[in-house]
């Protein structure tokens, strides 16, 4: 992951800590140990901060070198042979803005740019905007997001039940008492769920009607954010992170006065 504001680090790790990560950096002396850990188990592994160059002690993973022995699929890694897992998983992050890779590097793995954009800051910034303004909004627009999700989920399992039923019925469907039940339950029960995502699209229109009175705020704060970052072209020791910015922006929300005005508020925090 190209990572220059670390927000595929904090993604890779939140998704894979509750599968065992191990993250590590290619300084780490226990390096090698910590991949045959990973690979021999199935566990995912981050290597944060990298540069232009890898190691190439890590050339069997990326190109994925393995063989069998006897039955069970090995990778040779150094002079150790380890059973590989295929639920074994390598993210890489750097902090490098636009590295340029050698074509050699390039061909051993995917390249994913993680940099920010303005759109992609100014709806994560809207978002802790509304959060800290209308905590009950946000926390709203969470759960319907949730909700209907699962509910579509639903719905796309009553139809693969019917389908497989159809698919597998003997003789005539309208002879099929059992089909024709469970046609007239999930009938209803699809009537149901519509009605609930239906209701459900409409509280978020609402939300976001809301919503919407705050992106002047993450608008200015997704600008001057950019603002900053131009400044390491001036001089590379102006380097500021998207944490710290993100620190000093909620607490310029938290220091300003309170008023009931939302327009006076936006005002205000501007």
């Amino acid at each position: 992951f190209i990572d220059p504001q670390g927000q595929a680090n904090r993604w890779v790790k939140n998704m894979g800590k509750s599968q065992g990560l191990t993250v590590c950096k290619l300084s780490d002396r226990d390096l090698m140990r910590s991949l045959e850990g990973a690979v021999r188990l199935g566990k995912p592994m981050l290597i944060e901060n990298v540069g232009l160059e890898l190691d190439p002690a890590l050339d069997p993973v990326l190109t994925r070198q393995t063989f069998i022995q006897g039955s069970q699929v090995v990778i040779k890694l150094g002079d150790v042979i380890v059973p590989f897992s295929s639920d074994f998983r390598l993210f890489l992050t750097t902090r490098l803005a636009n590295p340029h890779y050698t074509p050699e590097v390039a061909v051993k793995i995917l390249l994913v740019n993680f940099t920010l954009v303005p759109s992609g800051l100014q709806d994560q910034l809207l978002a802790l905007v509304v959060m800290q303004e209308r905590p009950d909004l946000e926390e709203l627009r969470s759960n319907i997001v949730t909700s209907s999700a699962q509910m579509r989920a639903d719905l796309k399992e009553i139809q693969d039940r019917i389908l497989i039923k159809l698919t597998t019925s003997e003789g005539s469907p309208v002879d099929n008492i059992d089909l024709i039940l469970m046609l007239e339950a999930s009938k209803v029960k699809t009537g149901e769920i519509k009605e609930k995502v239906e209701a459900a699209e409409m509280t978020q229109l609402d939300i976001d009607k809301t919503r919407a009175l705050y992106i002047p705020v993450a608008n200015r704060g997704q600008i001057l954010f950019f603002c900053l970052s131009d400044l390491a072209s001036v001089d590379p020791m102006y380097q500021y992170s998207l944490e710290w910015f993100i620190n000093i922006f909620i607490g310029s929300m938290i220091n300003t006065e309170k008023t009931s005005d939302i327009d006076e508020r936006i005002e205000d925090v501007n």
